[in-house]
Protein backbone atom coordinates (compact mmCIF):
# COMPACT_ATOMS: atom_id res chain seq x y z
CA UNK A 1 0.00 0.00 0.00
CA UNK A 2 1.42 3.13 -0.85
CA UNK A 3 1.95 5.86 1.86
CA UNK A 4 -0.70 8.25 0.00
CA UNK A 5 -3.15 5.23 0.76
CA UNK A 6 -1.53 4.82 3.85
CA UNK A 7 -2.45 8.38 4.92
CA UNK A 8 -6.04 8.25 3.29
CA UNK A 9 -6.84 5.82 5.68
CA UNK A 10 -5.37 7.02 8.89
CA UNK A 11 -7.24 10.62 8.02
CA UNK A 12 -10.47 8.75 7.64
CA UNK A 13 -9.83 6.47 10.51
CA UNK A 14 -9.07 10.07 12.44
CA UNK A 15 -12.27 11.30 11.52
CA UNK A 16 -14.60 8.51 12.05
CA UNK A 17 -13.04 8.39 15.58
CA UNK A 18 -14.04 12.19 16.56
CA UNK A 19 -17.16 11.69 15.04
CA UNK A 20 -18.12 8.53 17.25
CA UNK A 21 -16.64 11.09 20.30
CA UNK A 22 -18.50 13.88 19.16
CA UNK A 23 -22.01 11.50 18.99
CA UNK A 24 -21.34 10.44 22.77
CA UNK A 25 -21.20 13.56 24.24
CA UNK A 26 -24.15 14.81 21.78
CA UNK A 27 -26.59 12.71 24.75
CA UNK A 28 -29.45 14.22 22.96
CA UNK A 29 -28.55 13.04 19.31
CA UNK A 30 -27.76 9.76 21.12
CA UNK A 31 -31.17 9.54 22.99
CA UNK A 32 -32.55 9.95 19.82
CA UNK A 33 -31.01 7.07 17.66
CA UNK A 34 -32.23 4.62 20.37
CA UNK A 35 -35.43 6.02 21.25
CA UNK A 36 -36.88 6.75 18.05
CA UNK A 37 -37.28 3.24 16.70
CA UNK A 38 -38.44 1.91 20.34
CA UNK A 39 -40.83 4.40 20.33
CA UNK A 40 -42.19 3.31 17.05
CA UNK A 41 -41.95 -0.42 17.83
CA UNK A 42 -43.96 0.09 20.91
CA UNK A 43 -46.29 2.57 19.56
CA UNK A 44 -47.30 0.58 16.71
CA UNK A 45 -47.05 -2.77 17.87
CA UNK A 46 -49.31 -2.17 21.37
CA UNK A 47 -51.43 0.84 21.19
CA UNK A 48 -52.62 1.26 17.12
CA UNK A 49 -55.88 -0.74 16.93
CA UNK A 50 -57.66 -0.53 13.38
CA UNK A 51 -60.35 -2.69 15.20
CA UNK A 52 -61.26 -1.18 18.30
CA UNK A 53 -62.46 -2.79 21.09
CA UNK A 54 -64.38 -1.07 24.54
CA UNK A 55 -66.04 2.06 22.80
CA UNK A 56 -67.84 4.50 25.16
CA UNK A 57 -71.56 3.54 25.09
CA UNK A 58 -74.12 5.12 26.57
CA UNK A 59 -77.90 3.80 27.13
CA UNK A 60 -81.47 5.31 27.53
CA UNK A 61 -83.73 2.85 28.93
CA UNK A 62 -87.21 4.49 28.44
CA UNK A 63 -88.68 0.81 30.28
CA UNK A 64 -87.29 -1.59 32.99
CA UNK A 65 -87.97 -5.15 31.18
CA UNK A 66 -86.31 -8.26 30.85
CA UNK A 67 -85.62 -7.68 27.00
CA UNK A 68 -83.70 -4.30 28.00
CA UNK A 69 -81.66 -5.97 30.91
CA UNK A 70 -80.63 -8.89 28.18
CA UNK A 71 -79.82 -6.15 25.43
CA UNK A 72 -77.63 -4.20 28.31
CA UNK A 73 -75.86 -7.28 29.37
CA UNK A 74 -74.96 -8.30 25.46
CA UNK A 75 -73.30 -4.92 25.57
CA UNK A 76 -71.11 -5.93 28.55
CA UNK A 77 -70.22 -8.96 27.56
CA UNK A 78 -69.12 -7.82 23.73
CA UNK A 79 -65.99 -6.56 23.48
CA UNK A 80 -66.87 -4.14 21.24
CA UNK A 81 -68.80 -1.71 23.73
CA UNK A 82 -68.26 -0.63 26.76
CA UNK A 83 -71.24 1.51 28.55
CA UNK A 84 -70.17 4.11 30.65
CA UNK A 85 -72.77 6.19 31.50
CA UNK A 86 -77.07 5.89 31.73
CA UNK A 87 -78.68 8.59 30.13
CA UNK A 88 -81.57 10.01 32.24
CA UNK A 89 -83.41 11.48 29.35
CA UNK A 90 -82.98 12.34 25.80
CA UNK A 91 -80.90 15.82 26.12
CA UNK A 92 -78.70 14.18 28.35
CA UNK A 93 -78.45 11.69 25.92
CA UNK A 94 -77.59 13.95 23.00
CA UNK A 95 -75.41 15.67 25.18
CA UNK A 96 -72.74 13.24 25.81
CA UNK A 97 -72.57 12.27 21.85
CA UNK A 98 -71.89 15.85 21.54
CA UNK A 99 -69.39 16.21 23.38
CA UNK A 100 -67.24 13.37 22.68
CA UNK A 101 -67.84 11.68 25.66
CA UNK A 102 -69.17 8.65 24.10
CA UNK A 103 -68.90 6.97 19.95
CA UNK A 104 -72.57 5.17 20.93
CA UNK A 105 -76.00 5.65 22.27
CA UNK A 106 -78.38 3.17 22.49
CA UNK A 107 -81.90 3.72 23.20
CA UNK A 108 -84.69 0.88 24.12
CA UNK A 109 -87.77 2.87 23.74
CA UNK A 110 -90.93 2.32 25.80
CA UNK A 111 -92.98 -0.37 24.81
CA UNK A 112 -89.91 -2.71 23.02
CA UNK A 113 -90.75 -5.58 25.15
CA UNK A 114 -94.70 -5.43 25.07
CA UNK A 115 -94.30 -4.96 21.24
CA UNK A 116 -92.06 -7.94 20.93
CA UNK A 117 -94.53 -9.97 22.80
CA UNK A 118 -97.51 -9.23 20.66
CA UNK A 119 -95.55 -9.95 17.76
CA UNK A 120 -94.78 -6.66 16.23
CA UNK A 121 -91.59 -5.48 15.08
CA UNK A 122 -90.41 -2.72 17.29
CA UNK A 123 -87.43 -0.68 16.58
CA UNK A 124 -83.87 -0.52 18.77
CA UNK A 125 -82.52 2.65 18.42
CA UNK A 126 -79.09 3.08 17.65
CA UNK A 127 -77.06 6.69 17.63
CA UNK A 128 -73.51 6.60 16.33
CA UNK A 129 -70.56 9.32 16.31
CA UNK A 130 -70.08 8.96 12.96
CA UNK A 131 -67.06 11.72 12.86
CA UNK A 132 -64.57 8.98 13.76
CA UNK A 133 -66.18 6.22 11.02
CA UNK A 134 -63.23 3.86 11.63
CA UNK A 135 -63.96 3.88 14.97
CA UNK A 136 -67.34 3.18 14.82
CA UNK A 137 -68.20 1.15 11.55
CA UNK A 138 -66.84 -2.51 12.98
CA UNK A 139 -68.80 -2.10 16.14
CA UNK A 140 -72.13 -1.14 14.27
CA UNK A 141 -71.83 -4.53 12.31
CA UNK A 142 -70.71 -6.29 15.35
CA UNK A 143 -74.03 -4.76 17.31
CA UNK A 144 -77.00 -6.92 15.15
CA UNK A 145 -75.75 -10.14 15.71
CA UNK A 146 -74.70 -9.81 19.45
CA UNK A 147 -78.54 -8.16 20.25
CA UNK A 148 -80.09 -10.58 18.63
CA UNK A 149 -78.46 -13.60 19.75
CA UNK A 150 -78.97 -12.32 23.19
CA UNK A 151 -83.49 -12.34 22.39
CA UNK A 152 -83.20 -15.81 20.70
CA UNK A 153 -81.97 -17.24 24.55
CA UNK A 154 -83.86 -15.14 25.87
CA UNK A 155 -85.95 -16.87 28.69
CA UNK A 156 -88.85 -13.96 28.99
CA UNK A 157 -89.47 -14.60 25.46
CA UNK A 158 -89.50 -18.25 24.94
CA UNK A 159 -91.17 -17.85 21.25
CA UNK A 160 -89.53 -14.74 19.98
CA UNK A 161 -88.00 -14.72 17.14
CA UNK A 162 -84.88 -13.15 16.31
CA UNK A 163 -85.90 -11.47 13.00
CA UNK A 164 -89.13 -9.73 14.74
CA UNK A 165 -87.58 -6.45 15.58
CA UNK A 166 -85.16 -3.67 13.51
CA UNK A 167 -82.53 -1.61 14.15
CA UNK A 168 -82.94 1.97 13.80
CA UNK A 169 -79.17 3.17 13.33
CA UNK A 170 -78.92 7.10 13.08
CA UNK A 171 -74.68 8.01 12.08
CA UNK A 172 -74.85 11.65 13.40
CA UNK A 173 -72.57 14.21 12.42
CA UNK A 174 -71.16 12.68 9.19
CA UNK A 175 -73.77 10.26 8.11
CA UNK A 176 -72.03 10.14 4.41
CA UNK A 177 -68.54 8.56 6.00
CA UNK A 178 -67.17 11.68 3.76
CA UNK A 179 -63.50 11.43 5.10
CA UNK A 180 -62.93 15.24 4.26
CA UNK A 181 -65.06 15.95 7.27
CA UNK A 182 -62.66 13.49 9.64
CA UNK A 183 -59.27 14.50 8.31
CA UNK A 184 -59.47 18.56 8.03
CA UNK A 185 -60.29 19.19 11.42
CA UNK A 186 -58.06 16.79 12.49
CA UNK A 187 -55.21 18.38 10.37
CA UNK A 188 -55.89 21.80 11.95
CA UNK A 189 -54.25 21.22 15.19
CA UNK A 190 -51.77 18.56 13.72
CA UNK A 191 -50.13 21.23 11.25
CA UNK A 192 -50.50 23.84 14.21
CA UNK A 193 -48.46 21.22 16.81
CA UNK A 194 -45.89 20.69 14.50
CA UNK A 195 -45.14 24.54 13.10
CA UNK A 196 -45.49 25.88 16.51
CA UNK A 197 -43.60 24.00 18.29
CA UNK A 198 -40.41 24.05 15.86
CA UNK A 199 -41.33 28.09 15.77
CA UNK A 200 -40.28 28.55 19.50
CA UNK A 201 -37.78 25.72 19.98
CA UNK A 202 -35.12 27.14 17.98
CA UNK A 203 -35.95 30.70 19.51
CA UNK A 204 -33.63 30.41 22.78
CA UNK A 205 -31.34 28.08 20.69
CA UNK A 206 -30.98 30.60 17.90
CA UNK A 207 -29.89 33.15 20.59
CA UNK A 208 -27.66 31.15 22.32
CA UNK A 209 -25.87 30.28 18.65
CA UNK A 210 -25.95 33.50 17.56
CA UNK A 211 -24.26 35.37 20.26
CA UNK A 212 -27.01 37.60 21.10
CA UNK A 213 -27.90 36.12 24.06
CA UNK A 214 -25.65 38.25 26.09
CA UNK A 215 -27.27 41.31 24.88
CA UNK A 216 -30.75 39.89 25.74
CA UNK A 217 -29.54 39.08 29.46
CA UNK A 218 -28.00 42.39 29.95
CA UNK A 219 -31.38 44.15 29.37
CA UNK A 220 -33.49 44.82 32.56
CA UNK A 221 -36.26 41.54 31.14
CA UNK A 222 -37.95 38.71 33.59
CA UNK A 223 -37.64 35.39 32.31
CA UNK A 224 -41.33 35.61 31.78
CA UNK A 225 -41.40 38.88 30.37
CA UNK A 226 -38.57 36.98 27.54
CA UNK A 227 -41.08 34.09 26.79
CA UNK A 228 -44.42 36.07 26.32
CA UNK A 229 -42.40 38.11 23.32
CA UNK A 230 -41.05 35.46 21.75
CA UNK A 231 -44.49 33.44 22.46
CA UNK A 232 -47.17 36.01 21.68
CA UNK A 233 -45.86 37.02 17.63
CA UNK A 234 -46.19 33.50 17.06
CA UNK A 235 -49.93 32.89 18.41
CA UNK A 236 -51.16 35.21 15.21
CA UNK A 237 -49.01 33.28 13.38
CA UNK A 238 -50.70 30.54 14.22
CA UNK A 239 -54.41 31.63 13.95
CA UNK A 240 -53.38 32.95 10.43
CA UNK A 241 -52.43 29.28 9.64
CA UNK A 242 -55.48 27.73 11.42
CA UNK A 243 -57.96 30.46 9.68
CA UNK A 244 -56.50 29.24 6.29
CA UNK A 245 -56.85 25.61 6.56
CA UNK A 246 -60.12 25.58 7.76
CA UNK A 247 -61.15 28.22 5.07
CA UNK A 248 -59.31 25.63 2.61
CA UNK A 249 -61.60 22.91 4.10
CA UNK A 250 -64.92 25.11 4.22
CA UNK A 251 -64.21 25.94 0.53
CA UNK A 252 -62.52 23.27 -0.98
CA UNK A 253 -64.12 20.18 1.12
CA UNK A 254 -67.58 21.68 1.97
CA UNK A 255 -66.58 20.97 5.80
CA UNK A 256 -69.16 22.53 7.80
CA UNK A 257 -68.59 24.90 11.05
CA UNK A 258 -72.17 24.37 12.71
CA UNK A 259 -70.48 25.45 16.25
CA UNK A 260 -69.69 29.47 16.92
CA UNK A 261 -66.69 30.09 15.11
CA UNK A 262 -65.58 32.48 18.36
CA UNK A 263 -65.32 29.93 20.73
CA UNK A 264 -62.95 27.98 18.27
CA UNK A 265 -60.85 31.25 17.95
CA UNK A 266 -60.74 31.35 21.66
CA UNK A 267 -59.84 27.69 22.33
CA UNK A 268 -57.59 27.26 19.24
CA UNK A 269 -56.17 30.55 20.86
CA UNK A 270 -55.01 28.37 23.90
CA UNK A 271 -54.32 25.19 22.20
CA UNK A 272 -51.18 27.31 20.13
CA UNK A 273 -50.39 28.80 22.81
CA UNK A 274 -50.25 25.38 24.99
CA UNK A 275 -47.86 24.10 21.90
CA UNK A 276 -45.48 27.67 21.48
CA UNK A 277 -44.92 26.72 25.68
CA UNK A 278 -43.89 23.54 25.28
CA UNK A 279 -41.36 24.28 22.12
CA UNK A 280 -40.41 26.94 24.56
CA UNK A 281 -39.56 24.61 27.12
CA UNK A 282 -37.59 22.41 24.71
CA UNK A 283 -35.59 25.36 23.57
CA UNK A 284 -34.28 25.89 27.24
CA UNK A 285 -32.55 22.49 27.10
CA UNK A 286 -31.48 21.96 24.32
CA UNK A 287 -28.18 23.30 23.30
CA UNK A 288 -28.17 23.79 19.48
CA UNK A 289 -31.17 23.93 17.48
CA UNK A 290 -30.41 20.51 15.75
CA UNK A 291 -31.54 18.91 19.43
CA UNK A 292 -34.63 20.87 19.59
CA UNK A 293 -35.72 20.12 16.48
CA UNK A 294 -35.10 16.71 17.76
CA UNK A 295 -36.70 17.33 20.38
CA UNK A 296 -39.78 18.56 19.03
CA UNK A 297 -40.03 15.37 16.39
CA UNK A 298 -39.72 13.43 19.68
CA UNK A 299 -42.66 14.75 20.95
CA UNK A 300 -44.62 15.28 17.76
CA UNK A 301 -44.45 11.44 17.10
CA UNK A 302 -46.79 10.40 20.13
CA UNK A 303 -49.02 13.13 19.15
CA UNK A 304 -49.63 12.01 15.63
CA UNK A 305 -49.88 8.51 16.69
CA UNK A 306 -51.94 8.84 19.91
CA UNK A 307 -54.64 11.86 20.02
CA UNK A 308 -56.95 9.88 17.51
CA UNK A 309 -56.18 11.82 14.37
CA UNK A 310 -54.98 8.79 12.24
CA UNK A 311 -56.49 5.72 14.53
CA UNK A 312 -58.99 5.80 16.85
CA UNK A 313 -58.39 6.86 20.24
CA UNK A 314 -61.17 5.33 22.49
CA UNK A 315 -59.61 1.73 20.75
CA UNK A 316 -56.19 2.24 22.22
CA UNK A 317 -55.21 0.41 25.47
CA UNK A 318 -55.42 2.43 28.73
CA UNK A 319 -51.60 2.88 28.85
CA UNK A 320 -52.07 4.74 25.53
CA UNK A 321 -55.09 6.56 26.48
CA UNK A 322 -53.59 7.72 29.47
CA UNK A 323 -50.62 9.06 27.44
CA UNK A 324 -52.96 10.80 24.93
CA UNK A 325 -54.44 12.62 27.72
CA UNK A 326 -51.26 14.20 28.34
CA UNK A 327 -50.78 15.65 24.57
CA UNK A 328 -53.00 18.76 23.58
CA UNK A 329 -53.85 17.88 20.00
CA UNK A 330 -55.93 14.91 21.74
CA UNK A 331 -57.76 17.57 23.16
CA UNK A 332 -57.74 19.84 20.58
CA UNK A 333 -59.01 17.32 18.11
CA UNK A 334 -61.91 16.41 20.15
CA UNK A 335 -62.77 20.19 20.20
CA UNK A 336 -62.17 21.08 16.54
CA UNK A 337 -64.67 18.43 15.49
CA UNK A 338 -66.70 19.27 17.67
CA UNK A 339 -67.45 22.82 17.28
CA UNK A 340 -67.03 22.12 13.59
CA UNK A 341 -68.86 19.43 12.72
CA UNK A 342 -71.43 18.86 16.02
CA UNK A 343 -71.94 22.53 17.08
CA UNK A 344 -71.12 22.07 20.66
CA UNK A 345 -70.88 24.88 22.87
CA UNK A 346 -68.15 25.25 25.77
CA UNK A 347 -70.21 23.44 28.46
CA UNK A 348 -70.08 20.32 26.50
CA UNK A 349 -66.30 20.87 25.84
CA UNK A 350 -65.66 22.52 29.21
CA UNK A 351 -63.36 19.18 30.19
CA UNK A 352 -61.14 19.44 27.26
CA UNK A 353 -60.70 23.42 27.14
CA UNK A 354 -59.68 22.84 30.94
CA UNK A 355 -57.18 20.07 30.17
CA UNK A 356 -55.66 22.69 27.57
CA UNK A 357 -55.16 25.09 29.92
CA UNK A 358 -53.62 22.88 33.02
CA UNK A 359 -51.27 21.43 29.77
CA UNK A 360 -50.63 25.20 28.58
CA UNK A 361 -49.72 26.29 32.36
CA UNK A 362 -47.76 23.42 33.16
CA UNK A 363 -45.26 24.08 30.46
CA UNK A 364 -45.30 27.86 30.99
CA UNK A 365 -43.60 27.30 34.90
CA UNK A 366 -40.94 24.12 33.59
CA UNK A 367 -39.77 26.96 31.03
CA UNK A 368 -39.63 29.55 33.11
CA UNK A 369 -37.90 27.86 35.78
CA UNK A 370 -35.54 26.12 33.10
CA UNK A 371 -34.92 29.71 31.42
CA UNK A 372 -34.07 30.93 35.13
CA UNK A 373 -31.75 27.78 35.62
CA UNK A 374 -29.85 29.10 32.40
CA UNK A 375 -29.31 32.79 33.23
CA UNK A 376 -27.81 31.22 36.21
Amino acid sequence: MTAGALGFWRRTRAMLIKEFIQLRRDRVSFAMIVMIPIMQLVLFGYAINTTPRDLPTAVLVQETSDVGRSILAALKNTKYFAVVKHARDADEFDSLLKSGRVLFGIEIPVGFERALRRGETPALLIAADATDPMATAAALGALNGVVRSALAHDRAIPDSDPGTFEFRTHARYNPAAVSALNIVPGLVGTILTMTMLIFTALSVTRELERGTMESLLAMPITPIEIMFGKIIPYVIVGLVQASLIIGAGIVLFGVPVLGSMALLTALSTLFITANLSIGYSFSTVAQNQLQAVQMTFMFFLPNILLSGFMFPFAGMPGWAQVIGEALPLTHYIRIVRAIMLKGAMLDELHYDAGALAILMLVAMVIAVTRFRRTLD
